[in-house]
Parts: C-alpha cells; sequence; structure tokens
C-alpha cells in the first residue's frame, strides 16, 4: 500500500478545479437533470478540459458487436515503417455516461507517449442495457482487433487494453475472460482509479464522501439510475475483484487518487493481483480526485499520469518485463507560508484555472457550434494570445512542481 493514502488537502491545481467544481455541482444538481443532459455535460467538460494533441491520423471505425454495431475510434501517431502495437481504452462514467469523446484526450496523448495505436471502443451504456453488455461489447473489439487489427498497421501480437474508474472495471473483468479463453494475449493491464468491486463499501467512500468530484451523492445517484442491473454484483464477470484465481493475468499498471471515494477498491484489487504473483506498477498521487486524467490542459498530475501510462505501455510492448512497485507521486512539500502568501498563492491558483477553464469551454463550444469558422479565427488570433500563455506558463512553473517516489520495494 502507498505510505501516504491521502495527502493533507489536494494539489494546487486540484484545488482550484475543486473549487469551481463544488460551485457548480451546489448550483445544479444532477438529480434534476435528465440523463441525456447528464452525458451531454461530460462530453463537454472532456473535450474542454483535455488538451487533445495532433496525431497523425483519426479514424472513425464501425463494427458488427453482440448486441448492434459498436463504434471505435482509431488514433495513429506518426509515420511508421512496420506494424506497431495496440492499445485498447474503455472509457469512464459509471456504465451510464462517457462515449468517444470523453476518452479522446486520454487516447491521444497515449498513442503519441507509447508510440502505438491507440484505440476508444464505445460500448453500450446502462439503464438502457444491462450491465453485461458493456464488457461484451469491450471483448469483442478486443477480439476484433486481435483479427483484423493487421489493415491498420498493428501489430496484433503486442496487444493492451486499459480504462478508468468504470472502464476499468470492464478492462479488468475482460482481462480475465481473456485469460480463460486462451487469448488475445495482453501485454498489460490499465486500470485507473478502477472500480473493481460493486458489492463492497470501503473506507475510502465515507472519508471522501464530498467534496472531490466524485460524490457519495453522485454513486448513489449512479445506483439508483442502475436499478437493478447490479444485483448480481458478486458475479467476477461484473466485479473483476471476486474471481477465485488471478494467476496468470498480465502485468497491471493501477492509477490511484488519494481524495477518491473508490480508491480502496483499486488499491485492494492490486493487492490481490500481487497476491496472485501478478506483477503491479502502483501510481498512486495521494493530491488528486477521481477522474483527474480527464483534465489534463489544467492538472499537471493528469500529464504526468498519461506519460507514465505511455512509458509503461512501451515497455511492455519492447518485453522489457514486468515492474512490480509502487511510485507515489504529489506537490512538492513546500515550506510553510505566511497567511498573506498563502492566499496570494491560492488566488494566482485558481485565477489561472478560471483563465485556461474559460477560454478552453469558449473555444469548445464555438468549435461544435462552427468548426471551420473556429479553426480559421484559432489561427488568426494564436499571435495575440501568445504573450498571456507566457506570463499563464510562467506562473504554473512556479506553483505546480511534482515529486515522485519509489516506496516499495525499498529502491
Amino acid at each position: 500500500m502507498p505510505r501516504m493514502l491521502r495527502a493533507s488537502r489536494p494539489d494546487r491545481a486540484a484545488r482550484a478545479l475543486l473549487r469551481l467544481v463544488n460551485l457548480a455541482q451546489r448550483a445544479a444538481s444532477a438529480d434534476g437533470m435528465s440523463l441525456r443532459r447528464q452525458r451531454e455535460v461530460w462530453r463537454i467538460v472532456a473535450l474542454a478540459m483535455g488538451r487533445r494533441p495532433p496525431v497523425l491520423h483519426v479514424i472513425e471505425r464501425t463494427i458488427d458487436g453482440p448486441g448492434g454495431p459498436i463504434a471505435m475510434r482509431i488514433f495513429v501517431p506518426t509515420r511508421a515503417q512496420s506494424p506497431r502495437p495496440a492499445f485498447l481504452w474503455c472509457h469512464g462514467g459509471g456504465f451510464i455516461v462517457g462515449g468517444l469523446d470523453t476518452g479522446d484526450s486520454i487516447c491521444r496523448h497515449v498513442a503519441l507517449a507509447a508510440d502505438c495505436i491507440t484505440i476508444a471502443v464505445r460500448y453500450r451504456l446502462a439503464p438502457e442495457h444491462d450491465l453485461r453488455a458493456c464488457r461484451e461489447d469491450f471483448l469483442a473489439a478486443l477480439e476484433w482487433v486481435a483479427g483484423n487489427g493487421a489493415e491498420f498497421g498493428i501489430d496484433t501480437t503486442r496487444l493492451a487494453i486499459g480504462g478508468d474508474s468504470a472502464g476499468g472495471n470492464i478492462s479488468a473483468a475482460v482481462a480475465q475472460e481473456a485469460l480463460r479463453r486462451g487469448g488475445p494475449a495482453l501485454r498489460l493491464q490499465v486500470l485507473a482509479y478502477p472500480a473493481t468491486d460493486l458489492v463492497k463499501e470501503f473506507p475510502s467512500l465515507v472519508e471522501n464522501a464530498h467534496g472531490y468530484f466524485l460524490t457519495l451523492d453522485t454513486i448513489e445517484q449512479i445506483k439508483r439510475q442502475l436499478g437493478n442491473r447490479i444485483e448480481v454484483g458478486d458475479d467476477p464477470w461484473l466485479s473483476p475483484s471476486h474471481s477465485r484465481d488471478l494467476r496468470g493475468l498480465p502485468p497491471a499498471l493501477i492509477v490511484s487518487a488519494g481524495f477518491d471515494p473508490i480508491r480502496d477498491d483499486g488499491l485492494d484489487y492490486g493487492e490481490r493481483l500481487r497476491a496472485a504473483g501478478v506483477p503491479v506498477e502502483l501510481l498512486h498521487y495521494a493530491g488528486q480526485f477521481h477522474g483527474f486524467l480527464n483534465f489534463d490542459a489544467v492538472i499537471d498530475a493528469s500529464r504526468d499520469a498519461l506519460q507514465r501510462i505511455g512509458d509503461a505501455l512501451a515497455a511492455a510492448f519492447r518485453d522489457d518485463g514486468a515492474v512490480d512497485r509502487t511510485v507515489e507521486i504529489a506537490d512538492v512539500p513546500a515550506a510553510q507560508p505566511s497567511a498573506l502568501t498563502g492566499t496570494v498563492g491560492e488566488m494566482l491558483s485558481t485565477t489561472r484555472f478560471t483563465w485556461i477553464a474559460l477560454e478552453r469551454y469558449a473555444d469548445t463550444f464555438l468549435g461544435l457550434l462552427a468548426p471551420r469558422t473556429t479553426r480559421a479565427t484559432r489561427h488568426m488570433l494564436r499571435p495575440l494570445f501568445a504573450p498571456a500563455r507566457l506570463v499563464r506558463h510562467s506562473v504554473a512553473r512556479r506553483i505546480d512542481r511534482l515529486a515522485a517516489q519509489q516506496t516499495h520495494p525499498r529502491p
């Protein structure tokens, strides 16, 4: 387990984001929002708060699935002379929201960092569909890539899967099922703050119940929307941690966050994997919250995590050997500031975050409404915004500093 499960307070950039998120959540409860509206809100948030770096090609493809068409978005990072490995990404969203757009930024970053082809998969959502449908779709996508990936320049002997939150649950279940079926063979499973047990309630659920993006109220609301979809949540196909035998599974990279209500779920699954002889690289961000990977435009820990995920995938695809370790990453401890210095620092951080957020939301909305006009305008205005961005980056370098320390095994 990490030496520090939860920092004394969230990292600086996370604090700035959470201040505004908490204000917004108090102003508009999700309970009064239709499911369709919830899905659209999360889509806009993910598009605005993710940096979405350019890649060589983005290919939209639809395949036949067990319950109808499965949409996939294939990210090709750069030109290559030989087939490259592939990483399939399963988005989060409590099984009820999310889609190709909400995983877009994550997939772009990982494709570039790992120099692999990354594939976002859209699965059937609850409550319209049973919880088994999402994992059936993701497994079908994996099997399709293993059988047909060569047409996209994929080396189908080097595959990995991963997902965040509900997507981590699905990825863990599919990794188990792929092993049981005898393939496709996986080099790595990436599980970001996964929900691997849909039955048990862990201590972190009480510790981080309110104020940290994913709240107990939100979890209860998701359960109400799922209704009877999780009545058999102790089935390993739904709750992978309930599997009696985890031996032989592919090595895992687990990302956890200190201020996450389901933090202990992912940590528990990591310990179960290690006990079964499965190597686990645990990246623990003690000052972060559930869902932070989607906010790489404003949170440096997100960029750090995406780079580390890419590095781990690249190593796995090279056959460098599985890594079993715990690395803890958080803000650099600072000297105790005076009350005035601390207040000024918090104001700078919040102002910077608000500045970036407003700019990105405006750009995102304009891009959705008038994509051609927005691209042209963005190109013309880029020189005008350059001085302001230089100031912003200068401030960021002063206030955003992460420290990483390996705590298991002892270096």
